[in-house]
């Protein structure tokens, strides 16, 4: 049997395994995704994604680890939103609310996953919440006014990876770096070019068939198209005068950081989820 929760619940145990079956229980669980910056801004990271199967029964991620065991009891479940993204505002102003906000955790038991960091904001004076923030991913870094480069946070391995650079050159372009997925770093944005593309998340088959999450958002960009969201929901970066895309409800991805200069704003991270999955005859 599989139980999917995509918000609070509990997983009650009524009765555990004889000594023909089992005791333990597979589980994804995946925290909410982080916000993207604004301004050309970094993609927000992933939320952590963490998973416990017994060897054989399905196809698993490369980060699970060993099947958790329960007994007779309840079991109640968090489930992670995803961060807001960053509002948007005028270049060289610093605001407090300029990077995108981290996602929240997800609960089963004793696993939890990390929430996923928010992105850099873009365009602001040195120090001014340029870098992307930790996370179970992290978010992309974004980048300062009038010239320079902003680091992506620090992720949590193995449940999630850093955020890229963000640059700024003033004789060609600015742009956010991408935030980190669960199986890759957010990349770096390129100079000229577009956003840092964010990380790619993992795939698992828990729930029968093989779904991606854990994406991390693209970075935004003004004069070139925005980066892509890694594969698993994160969200594309802005492209010209245009807010990024939200990461996608239920996976965990991070949102696309926004492009342009004065008004676009980054975007929400997706949700996360609670999956288990058991022997139950």
């Amino acid at each position: 049997k599989v139980h999917t929760f995509t918000g609070p619940g509990t997983f009650t145990v009524t009765e555990v395994g004889n000594e023909l079956g089992s005791d333990t229980v597979d589980y994804v669980v995946v925290a909410g995704g982080g916000g993207g910056g604004c301004n050309q801004g970094g993609g927000g990271g992933a939320g952590g994604f963490k998973e416990g199967y017994n060897p054989g029964s399905y196809t698993a991620s490369p980060l699970a680890t060993s099947a958790l065991s329960v007994s007779a009891q309840g079991y109640p479940i968090s489930v992670g939103a995803g961060g807001a993204g960053a509002p948007g505002g005028t270049r060289g102003v610093p605001r407090p609310e300029s990077r995108g906000s981290s996602g929240n955790p997800s609960v089963f038991s004793t696993v939890t996953s990390t929430a996923g960091g928010g992105g850099g904001a873009g365009l602001v004076p040195p120090g001014q919440n340029a870098p992307g923030l930790p996370g179970g991913s992290a978010g992309g870094g974004g980048n300062l006014w009038p010239v320079g480069n902003s680091p992506g946070g620090t992720g949590s391995p193995p449940q999630g990876t850093p955020g890229g650079t963000g640059f700024h050159d003033a004789a060609t372009s600015a742009q956010g770096g991408g935030g980190g997925g669960a199986g890759a770093s957010g990349s770096p944005a390129p100079i000229p070019g577009p956003g840092g593309p964010g990380g790619a998340g993992v795939s698992s088959g828990i729930n029968g068939s093989s779904v991606a999450r854990a994406g991390g958002g693209g970075g935004g960009c003004g004069a070139n198209p925005g980066g892509t969201g890694g594969t698993g929901g994160g969200g594309r970066g802005g492209i010209g005068n245009n807010p990024g895309v939200a990461g996608t409800a239920n996976t965990g991805g991070g949102g696309g950081g926004g492009s342009g200069e004065n008004g676009p704003s980054g975007a929400s991270g997706g949700s996360g989820i609670v999956i288990i999955r058991y022997k139950f005859q």
